[in-house]
C-alpha cells in the first residue's frame, strides 16, 4: 500500500522526549494511506469515519477536493446564491431557517451558523465535505446532518462524501456505506431509523421571549394578551410559541398562532413543525378551534400538504400588515404571500405539558 514519509531534524528537545516517553524515534515518521474502497453504483451519501489523525482526511482526497468558499462581508449570505429560491433551498437544507441570519453578512454569524453557510454552499453531487461536524454543539452536529440527508436525498443529489471524526452523526446522516479508518473496514448500511427525540412542552411567561425575539423573521414585538408555551429538549429551552384568541366578532372559541421560533442550533430537525402541531393539540383537545397564518414559504408549503392542517380561504393570498409596519393603515403586500390554516386533527391525550412552575428555575437565571 501507498506511504507517505515525513522528516524532521532531529534536536535536544525532540530527543528529549522520545526518551521520556521510551518513543524510539529517527526523525522519520511513515504513514501508510488506506485504499479506497471499491463502491459499486452511485449513492447518495458516504462517510469516512474514525479518529483524529487517522488518515480520514488524505483518504478523502481520493473522493474529490474539499471547496474552499469564499464570502463577500458586504452581501448578506443569501446573496450569494444564483436566486432566491436557492438561497432558501440551500440554507434551510442545513438547518439554517433564521431568516435574520440569511441577510447578515457571514462574519457576523455563530460559529454553527457559519458552519451551516458553508455547508449550504457546497453542497452538490460528488462534493466532499471534510471535518464534517467538527466544530459545532454535538446537538448542532445531529440536526445539521439529519437536515443534511434529507435534502440531498429529495434532491437526488449522488456520491457526496462526508469525513468526520464523530460517530454520533451516524444514524442522524443515514450514509449508505461507512469507511471506519480505526478499523479499516468498509461497509454498506441499510436505512434505519432516525434517533427518537424526547421533548416537553411548558407554559411560561412572556419575558423568555426575550431568548427568542431576534431569530424571528418579522418582527420582535409581542402581543401583551399571548399565551405562551416554551419547548424544552434534554436541559435546554430551544423553542418557543405565542398564542392569541381570535378576535371577537370572527370564529368563536377560536385561538391562532402568534410567534414561532425554533433557536437556530435545534432547526433542521422538523422541531418547529412538531412543535406547533403539538401546542395546536393542545387547543383541540380543550375544545377549541385553533388557526395559523404564516409568511415562511416552507412551513407554508408544509401545512399545504399536510392532512393535520385545512387550508382557508384566505390561503395562498397577499399579506394585509398592519399600521405599525406602514404608517397607520392596514395595507395590502403585494409582494408577500400568506399561508393560513386550521389545524383539524381530532382531540388526542398523547401531548406531554407541563405546569409554569416547572421552568420556574430557568426563568429566574
Amino acid at each position: 500500500m501507498a506511504e507517505i514519509k515525513s522528516k524532521v531534524k532531529l534536536d535536544a528537545i525532540s530527543q528529549e522526549i522520545g526518551k521520556i516517553f521510551d518513543y524510539e524515534f529517527t526523525g522519520e515518521t511513515t504513514f501508510t494511506l488506506h485504499k479506497k474502497p471499491t463502491i459499486t453504483g452511485e449513492f447518495n451519501i458516504g462517510l469516512i469515519v474514525g479518529a483524529s489523525g487517522s488518515g480520514k482526511s488524505l483518504l478523502l482526497e481520493d473522493f474529490g477536493e474539499d471547496e474552499e468558499i469564499i464570502w463577500d462581508g458586504k452581501k448578506a449570505i443569501a446573496s450569494h446564491f444564483s436566486s432566491a429560491d436557492e438561497a432558501i433551498d440551500k440554507l434551510t437544507s442545513v438547518g439554517l431557517n433564521s431568516i435574520p441570519s440569511w441577510l447578515k453578512p457571514f462574519h457576523v454569524l455563530s460559529n454553527g451558523e457559519q458552519y451551516r453557510a458553508n455547508l449550504a454552499r457546497k453542497l452538490k453531487s460528488g462534493c466532499v465535505i471534510d471535518e464534517f461536524t467538527s466544530v459545532v454543539d454535538r446537538n448542532v452536529a445531529k440536526s445539521c446532518a439529519f437536515a443534511i440527508s434529507k435534502y440531498i436525498r429529495k434532491q437526488g443529489l449522488t456520491n457526496v462524501v462526508f469525513a468526520s471524526c464523530h460517530f454520533d452523526i451516524i444514524d442522524w446522516l443515514q450514509p449508505d456505506w461507512i469507511y471506519n479508518t480505526d478499523t479499516k473496514k468498509y461497509k454498506r448500511r441499510l436505512p434505519q431509523p432516525v434517533p427518537k427525540i424526547e421533548l416537553d412542552i411548558l407554559t411560561c411567561d412572556s419575558f423568555l421571549w426575550e431568548m427568542f425575539k431576534s431569530h424571528h423573521y418579522l418582527t420582535s414585538a409581542l402581543n401583551k394578551a399571548a399565551r405562551c408555551f416554551a419547548l424544552k429538549f434534554e436541559e435546554n429551552i430551544i423553542g418557543f410559541i405565542a398564542v392569541l384568541p381570535l378576535p371577537s366578532g370572527t370564529v368563536k372559541n377560536a385561538y391562532r398562532s402568534h410567534r414561532t421560533v425554533i433557536l437556530p442550533d435545534y432547526q433542521g430537525m422538523g422541531l418547529g413543525v412538531k412543535f406547533s402541531n403539538a401546542v395546536a393539540q393542545l387547543y383541540i383537545n380543550a375544545g377549541y378551534r385553533y388557526y395559523s397564518r404564516v409568511t415562511h414559504p416552507k412551513l407554508g408549503a408544509h401545512r399545504n400538504k399536510s392532512p393535520l392542517w385545512r387550508a382557508t380561504s384566505s390561503n395562498n393570498s397577499n399579506c394585509v400588515v398592519n399600521a405599525g409596519q406602514l404608517g397607520g393603515t392596514w395595507k395590502t403586500d403585494v409582494e408577500r404571500i400568506c399561508f393560513s390554516h386550521e389545524y383539524i386533527a381530532p382531540p388526542t391525550n398523547n401531548i406531554n405539558v407541563f405546569a409554569k412552575e416547572k421552568l420556574k428555575g430557568f426563568l429566574d437565571l
